[in-house]
């Protein structure tokens, strides 16, 4: 079953993947497994994760920032 691209609108229902950044990183990854998001290994301090929900063709339908701070030991 086709989850990403244009041939993906034909699903029936839609079925939408979520794009993170973490940190403001000029990159992203995509994932659209379902899974719960696990993000481990950051430094102790602030951090920011972005999550956006996209449409099959990347369009973000919605997105949330999330801004933590992971205590030292």
């Amino acid at each position: 079953m086709s989850v990403y691209g244009p041939n993906a609108l034909d699903v029936s229902p839609r079925i939408g993947h979520i794009h993170v950044t973490v940190d403001d990183a000029p990159w992203h990854w995509a994932d659209g497994s379902g899974e719960p998001l696990i993000i481990q290994g950051l430094p102790a301090g602030p951090h920011r994760v972005w999550i956006g929900l996209a449409d099959p063709t990347h369009k973000i339908l919605d997105s949330k920032t999330v801004d933590f701070v992971v205590p030292t030991r």
